[in-house]
């Protein structure tokens, strides 16, 4: 058989985020119907469902349904994440600074700037300060799907960048979450987390290509890290550091990526949106939108990711420090600036982690819903405007 070449991967990686950015679109829409009929009681009962899981006298977790879906389900969300980062850093766009420069400085505007304007915005109301992450954020599935909707207006290389910038955010969020949005740690439970890492770098070390091993190690890593105190999603990233990429003629790491991509992309991420963006618009109106915490996010969204990637590019481009990719214009650059702006998923998942005031939780989503949808319709009008392109994905290069 033979293997598909980078491009291909590409092509089917888009087609498939595409997809699942619409069924995210269909799930958030369902969220938001239910919030606003006379089902929301019985929408807030379902997540509120207890259900609990027993070993013995040994694991005990009694935990809501909406946090076996925020700390169980997201972990394969973050596991998938985990396995793009290893592969993009140690065989892809990400593994020569050449190539990761522009989406690096683009990435680091894209989530310092939007932190920044929310704080600002904030800076009377020390409640909402815990939230500075939340804007700084992009959801690549619905971003890729409205910019697969272009077609040839868009190059090819613009979606590879986007990814790029998208790839190095998640590395930015995780490292967030892990620093700031840890709770009391039990060190006990941290310490026994240490067991089935060093069990996965030994299957590492001795060339195990076998991935069900990694598995069963991941799950007991998850279970120590949830009693840890630190978030449990975390166990996932950790765990696809673990999986090798080739081992003789396998390759683990891309099997995996590939078998879940399907799952995360069509079920787990629709399954948190519907969880997640069921907000009430009963109370809503002006004075709503306008309070500091949903202002601070929808601005960081919109504003905030439209200055820290379109400027960090100018700056990085203009001073030498970076190139531009090949048939990408200035206009290509702002649009995808404003189409990075769509937070969504990750958003909702740092405001989950942020609060648990009911109030903040709905302004939060409010915030997140109305920024998105903002930086959605400013990021495509702008790039529908844009010159149609002849690049294919056979322009792109064999490394990227």
């Amino acid at each position: 058989m033979t293997k598909p070449s980078p491009a291909e991967r590409l092509r089917a990686f888009i087609a498939s985020e595409s997809a699942g950015g619409i069924i995210l679109i269909v799930a958030a829409a369902i969220a938001l119907a239910i919030a606003n009929s006379s089902l929301l009681d019985d929408y807030k009962s379902f997540l509120a469902t207890p259900v609990n899981f027993t070993a013995g006298d040994l694991i005990a977790i009694d935990k809501p349904l909406l946090l076996w879906i925020n700390d169980g389900l997201m972990a394969l969300f973050f596991f998938l994440i985990g396995l793009e980062v290893k592969r993009e850093i140690v065989t892809g766009a990400l593994r020569n600074w050449k190539q990761a420069a522009l989406p690096v400085y683009a990435a680091i505007g894209g989530m310092a700037v939007p932190a920044l304007v929310f704080v600002a915005i904030n800076a009377g109301s020390p409640e909402n300060i815990r939230g500075w992450a939340i804007p700084a954020a992009t959801d690549i599935a619905f971003a890729l799907g409205l910019l697969a909707l272009l077609g040839s207006r868009v190059p090819v290389a613009l979606k590879a960048l986007l990814l790029a910038i998208a790839i190095i955010d998640d590395i930015g969020a995780i490292a967030i979450i892990a620093l700031f949005y840890t709770e009391d740690m039990n060190v006990a439970a941290l310490g026994l987390a240490m067991v089935p890492a060093a069990g996965m770098l030994l299957l590492n070390r001795m060339g195990i290509a076998r991935t069900i091993p990694y598995f069963l190690l991941g799950a007991f890593l998850w279970i120590c890290v949830l009693k840890s105190g630190v978030h449990a999603t975390l166990a996932g990233v950790l765990t696809a550091m673990f999986v090798p990429i080739a081992t003789g003629d396998e390759r683990p790491l891309e099997r995996l990526e590939h078998a879940l991509h399907a799952w995360v992309a069509f079920l787990i991420l629709p399954i948190f949106a519907f969880a997640n963006a069921g907000v009430s618009f009963a109370s809503a109106g002006l004075e709503a939108l306008l309070a500091p915490l949903s202002l601070g996010i929808a601005a960081g969204l919109v504003v905030g990711k439209q200055a820290g990637i379109f400027g960090a590019c100018w700056i990085a481009v203009r001073s030498g420090l970076a190139t531009m990719p090949p048939g990408v214009t200035w206009r290509h650059v702002y649009g995808l600036s404003c189409l990075a702006g769509i937070g969504f998923t990750m958003s909702l998942f740092i405001g989950g982690l942020a609060f648990v005031d009911p109030e903040q939780v709905d302004a939060v989503k409010m915030g997140v819903l109305s920024g998105s949808l903002a930086s959605a319709m400013i990021g495509m009008s702008v790039l529908a405007k844009a010159p149609r392109t002849h690049s294919t994905f056979d322009s792109i290069p064999a490394n990227a």
